[in-house]
């Protein structure tokens, strides 16, 4: 008979000890990088990077004067860029405002190129934005109401569409390889109707990779759907956006395809939403739903993509959607079964994980 013996207090302690010294190292490493992101923040802001990239090599005078920034920041930024192992230094000199610096290849596909796989421009300004709205969170984890998206402002706005920007451009028509039946349909025409399209890059993208068909974007922000309409200006392509709220869709327009990018678990009414969608299809029509690759149900402590998305709805996407509606209210953690169950609800009569592979989120096919 094999019995469990009780932790002896100093084991429990010794336990305590690692525990509280995992965290606070992470924590540590959480400020780190929150402070680097922010000095990013800075160089994107004040075009650092992109003078960095078209002259080769700079030194403090010579950014400085590029830059219109007094020399005593530009030299402290580029050390600390340096530092962080942003910008090589290419020629050092006992003169510091004499030592030149570069933005590697490598680092200027993340903080400089919006359509590289790899770039993260955008998680500074997402950063920045739930910083500067942490009072406005604050006060409505007390009353129980919500933050109105727009509250959040630009730095969230512009910060998610830069996020998401270079995914859309680099795999959306990939995507769409997955429904080939409605491909070939609308590679011969038909209409496409993009929900929660925010800045528009979705719809911009799947407008280049179906330019037989008609595309439109809604969303229920206003600035959004401006930021929306210069962006496909200065892409060339011809698309509509509407301000629109998804759970009141009409049929006055049927559609092929109904997609909701990263969208769904914001909504205040997702199952009206769906049910809404499921009505403008055509015969044959689909929804396509990406959003979060959450795991199946909770579990604690999670890993970093789960830590992610529950940060994240802590201090904007819960708020927003309490804004504008506690009925459900899902947050950022938008787990499969309760897809299903939306989808149920809403009157589908299938729902398949499509086999598309993304280390952020989980493609869904709602077949009416």
């Amino acid at each position: 008979m094999t019995t469990t013996q009780e932790p002896t207090p100093a084991a429990v302690d010794a336990l305590d000890e690692s525990r509280r010294d995992a965290l606070a190292e992470r924590l540590f490493a959480g400020m780190l990088s929150g402070l680097e992101l922010l000095a990013v923040e800075l160089g994107r802001r004040l075009d650092l990077y992109a003078i960095l990239h078209e002259q080769g090599t700079v030194d403090t005078l010579g950014l400085a004067s590029a830059a219109g920034i007094a020399p005593r920041y530009a030299r402290e930024w580029l050390e600390q860029q340096a530092v962080a192992g942003v910008l090589d230094v290419v020629d050092d000199d006992d003169d510091a405002d004499r030592r030149r610096y570069a933005l590697p290849a490598a680092s200027a596909a993340v903080v400089l190129d919006p359509d590289s796989p790899a770039y993260l421009g955008g998680a500074s300004m997402a950063l920045l934005g739930v910083a500067l709205t942490l009072e406005k969170v604050v006060d409505a984890f007390r009353s129980g109401g919500g933050v109105a998206y727009r509250d959040f402002g630009d730095n969230i706005r512009d910060g998610i569409a830069m996020l998401n920007r270079p995914v859309y451009r680099n795999d959306l028509a990939q995507w769409l390889e997955t429904l080939p039946d409605v491909q070939e349909r609308l590679s011969r025409g038909g209409a496409v109707l993009d929900v929660g399209c925010g800045s528009g890059w979705s719809t911009i993208e799947l407008a280049r990779a179906l330019p037989q068909a008609t595309i439109t974007g809604i969303d229920m922000d206003e600035a959004s759907i401006a930021a929306a309409r210069r962006n496909a200006v200065e892409a060339g392509v011809d698309v509509t956006f509407e301000v629109g709220d998804a759970a009141g869709l009409t049929t006055a327009q049927r559609v092929d395809l109904v997609t909701f990018f990263e969208a769904l678990h914001d909504l205040g009414e997702p199952v009206q939403a769906l049910a809404r969608a499921r009505a403008c299809l055509t015969p044959g029509g689909a929804v396509l739903v990406a959003d979060e690759r959450v795991a199946p149900a909770f579990t604690a402590p999670g890993d970093e993509l789960e830590r992610l998305n529950y940060a994240y709805s802590v201090l904007h996407c819960l708020p927003a959607t309490m804004d504008e509606s506690t009925a459900v209210a899902n947050g950022t953690v938008l787990r499969e079964p309760t897809v299903r169950a939306w989808a149920a609800e809403a009157g589908y009569r299938r729902v398949d994980v499509l086999p598309i592979d993304n280390d952020l989120w989980r493609f869904y096919r709602l077949w009416p």
